[in-house]
This record gives structure tokens, sequence and C-alpha cells, in this order.
């Protein structure tokens, strides 16, 4: 029951103590308008909400996504080698890689890689 007690006193106590002096100790700075506003992909956000932007960053993110996650797939591959049928794993393996030529083929056949649209 002792135990206890401190325990619970050392959980309620420690951080408030440590939160207390992170405010005291912490750097206080007036405000500015500039550290205040969010820093939104390079633009301001006061000005007005509809800008033209590009799509090209936007198709290249996704691009980049849709290879990043095939790729994550594709790694629990190279241990499985072993401990699998050789059969099996060439099936999962190849369905894999050609998933990415079919993918990298649409995109180069739609222009999607050309960044001078």
């Amino acid at each position: 029951m002792n135990l206890l007690l401190t325990l619970s006193f050392i959980m309620i106590i420690i951080p408030n103590v440590l939160g207390l002096i992170s405010f005291i100790l912490s750097k206080k700075s007036l405000l500015d308008r500039e550290k205040c506003s969010p820093f939104e992909c390079g633009f301001d956000p006061k000005s007005l909400a509809r800008i033209p932007f590009s799509l090209h960053f936007f198709l290249i993110t996704v691009i980049f996504l849709i290879f990043d996650v095939e790729i994550a797939l594709i790694f629990p591959l190279i241990p499985n080698f072993l401990m699998v049928n050789f059969f099996s794993w060439f099936k999962i393996s190849f369905f894999f890689i050609i998933m990415l030529l079919i993918g990298l083929y649409h995109e180069w056949n739609q222009n999607m890689l050309n960044w001078t649209n």
C-alpha cells in the first residue's frame, strides 16, 4: 500500500514539476506575423486560396507512393526465398514485377513522366 501511494505521488508530481520547469525556462518571444502563420508548401496562407498549382507535383507524389508501396511489398519476398516453394515464390515475384512494369508503361504512355508538358 505504501509503495502504491509513493508511485502514485511520483507519477503525479514529476510530470507537473517538469512541465513547470519547461514553462519557466522556455524562450519567450514576441508575437511575429511570420512565425505565427502556418507554412503551407511555400504558399502564403494570407493570399487567395485558389492560386494556380502545378499538377505535376501531385502526379509525381502519387507515382512515388504507388511505387514505394509496391517496393515495400516486394522486400519481404527476399527473405522468404529459402523458406517457401520456389515455384510459388517465383509466381508471386513475377506478378509484382509485372504489375510494376505495367504501371510504369501506363505512366509513360500517359506522359506522366514528362515534366515539361
